[in-house]
């Protein structure tokens, strides 16, 4: 058996090739680099590896986006100690595990599921601009966005366009009131979701 720590996404890119693991247990908040697009390289390049995330965020959207770049399961920090035995098994054994808080928002959901366009527009923004979005949510500006992911400003604002277009908004005004108040209802942690490039993920103060 061969068992490896790495903590950016260079050093795992690196130990999947030496150790060819049958699983990978990932932080979403794993440095120098986008953590979902790792997720779907492995899936392309070594799709025997299995991928269970390791996560501290429980809402739906962060999960059903990990799922759908390939991830096998996806269980909470606060709960992992009880959690990951099970959920190593599960994965291993070819089944998509979730943690309890997870697996039941999904079947609320799916009960109660309405439309809501806010949602809808929110889902179909691509990863990187979804992190932009949550930054804009935690009051960064586009400037400081940018040092953040180490891409230049004209970038940024190029995406805050296109979010701007899908969530059918109409100036930059708009955008900075619709991120404040998805981030004030949608999330729990009170830091965002920042994976790639970011110094250090906090929200502003």
């Amino acid at each position: 058996a061969c068992v490896g720590v790495a903590d950016n996404i260079s050093d795992a890119k690196r130990l999947v090739e030496q150790c060819k693991p049958d699983l990978m247990i990932l932080d979403l908040r794993l440095k120098g680099g986008d953590a979902l697009d790792f997720i779907k390289t492995l899936r392309v390049e070594h799709p025997e590896v299995k991928v269970l995330v390791l996560s501290q965020y429980d809402e739906l959207i962060f999960a059903e986006r990990a799922l759908r770049a390939g991830a096998s399961g996806y269980i909470m920090k606060e709960n992992a100690t009880d959690e990951v035995l099970r959920a190593v098994r599960k994965v291993l054994a070819g089944e998509l595990y979730f943690s309890d808080r997870v697996a039941s928002a999904l079947v609320q959901r799916t009960l109660r599921e309405k439309p809501d366009n806010s949602r809808a527009g929110v889902e179909r923004l691509s990863d990187r601009e979804m992190q932009v979005f949550q930054l804009l949510g935690a009051s960064y500006s586009p400037r400081e966005i940018a040092e953040q992911f180490h891409l230049s400003r004209k970038t940024i604002e190029t995406h805050c366009e296109k979010i701007k277009h899908k969530l059918s908004l109409h100036n930059a005004a708009e955008l900075k009131q619709f991120a404040r108040r998805w981030a004030v209802e949608n999330m729990t942690p009170s830091q965002p979701w920042v994976t790639s490039g970011s110094h250090n993920g906090r929200g502003k103060k």
